[in-house]
């Protein structure tokens, strides 16, 4: 069957990432999977054009979406459409309707939103939430991708607790990468194996990269590197405490990479500080190579994933004295690899395909 799969664009961020890996699962048990975009630009954008079809609505505003995406569902005629993101929830919703043609909808929701937007004030979050109550109802199901952000979104859209699922990101274990990929990666962190620190995440005040500075500036470790992989527009304030905190020359911002495992296999530590999050997809990545996680104890994804601490450490966010303490912790520790392993296992595609189809009832 046909699944077409609606995005804004394929930048590289997390839900585009977990996309991808839910094709590939798709394909994997027999299905065509398309990938519809406002528009068909972004990191992931070669890869995709590469294994999956590719329909670009060339659509600036979401507002607009709705007559093109109605033209798609009537020609194309896909099996399901799975929408993600508000507010291209919502226009895929009317889109649907306008289309006439009943395609099955799942709409999914990768954040807490009630957080995400919260800086955009109360007239936009009213808007949002009216937007949410008048087309969530109407979407054949509705799903999220951690029991906080299932709950969140069910008050937000004025749904019943039962309405809205939890749908935990795929995230495929990785192979382990070329020794050429791994030289590379190495000489990048240009110290001993021991003490290196990974975070992986693009640059945004959620992310709260600068506490992750404070902590790693008060680790009693003169040796230790910290290495940021991601890109954003906070990348010159981020530098720029790295100098002031006396830790620019031991703190590397190795930019984006589409492929991380290099950074995964030759590091010792993962930390996550962030202030909130939809899932934690980057925690599942670390554990899969049986690499330790430190997490700040954020809503919602990352207690879920390291199951109260069970698999990981966490912290109180925005605390960088704990998160310093956690982390030179958690470097003295001894680490059970194939425990991590197995914990990140739990989320692999197959699974999460699985349930998703079984969702749409094309099982």
């Amino acid at each position: 069957m046909k699944i077409s799969i609606l995005l804004p664009d394929l930048r590289g961020g997390g839900a585009e990432r977990v996309s991808v890996d839910l094709a590939r699962a798709f394909a994997v048990l027999g299905h065509e999977v398309e990938f519809v975009l406002m528009s068909a630009t972004g990191d992931f954008l070669p890869e995709v054009q590469r294994d999956f079809g590719v329909v670009d609505l060339a659509v600036a505003r979401t507002r607009d979406l709705p007559r093109p995406l109605a033209r798609y569902l009537r020609s194309r005629r896909p099996a399901a459409l799975i929408a993600n993101m508000w507010p291209l929830t919502s226009a895929a919703v009317i889109g649907r309707a306008l289309s006439r043609t009943g395609c099955p909808l799942l709409v999914v929701e990768h954040s807490m939103l009630s957080k995400q937007y919260r800086p955009w004030g109360a007239l936009h979050n009213l808007a949002m939430k009216a937007s949410m109550t008048a087309t969530y109802r109407w979407a054949d199901r509705v799903a999220a991708v951690s029991d906080g952000a299932a709950r969140d979104t069910a008050r937000l859209a004025g749904l019943g607790a039962n309405r809205v699922t939890v749908l935990h990101n795929p995230i495929p274990k990785r192979p382990m990468p070329p020794a050429e990929a791994l030289l590379q990666a190495d000489a990048l962190w240009n110290c001993p194996k021991g003490e290196r620190i990974l975070t992986v995440g693009n640059f945004k005040e959620v992310k709260n990269h600068s506490i992750l500075l404070r902590a790693f500036s008060r680790l009693p470790r003169p040796d230790a590197r910290l290495m940021l992989l991601g890109k954003g527009e906070n990348e010159p304030m981020l530098r720029a405490l790295a100098v002031e905190l006396w830790v620019a020359d031991r703190v590397v911002f190795a930019g984006f990479h589409a492929d991380p495992s290099p950074f995964y296999a030759t590091a010792d530590l993962f930390v996550l500080s962030s202030d909130h999050e939809g899932f934690g997809n980057v925690i599942v990545e670390a554990l899969s190579f049986g690499l330790p996680v430190v997490s700040t104890d954020c809503p919602s994804g990352p207690a879920e994933i390291l199951q109260d601490g069970l698999y990981g450490r966490l912290v109180p966010v925005g605390d960088a004295a704990a998160l310093a303490a956690a982390m030179d912790a958690s470097l003295a520790a001894p680490v059970d690899r194939a425990a991590l392993q197995a914990r990140a296992a739990d989320f692999a595609p197959e699974i999460a395909a699985r349930k998703y189809l079984d969702l749409l009832g094309l099982s």
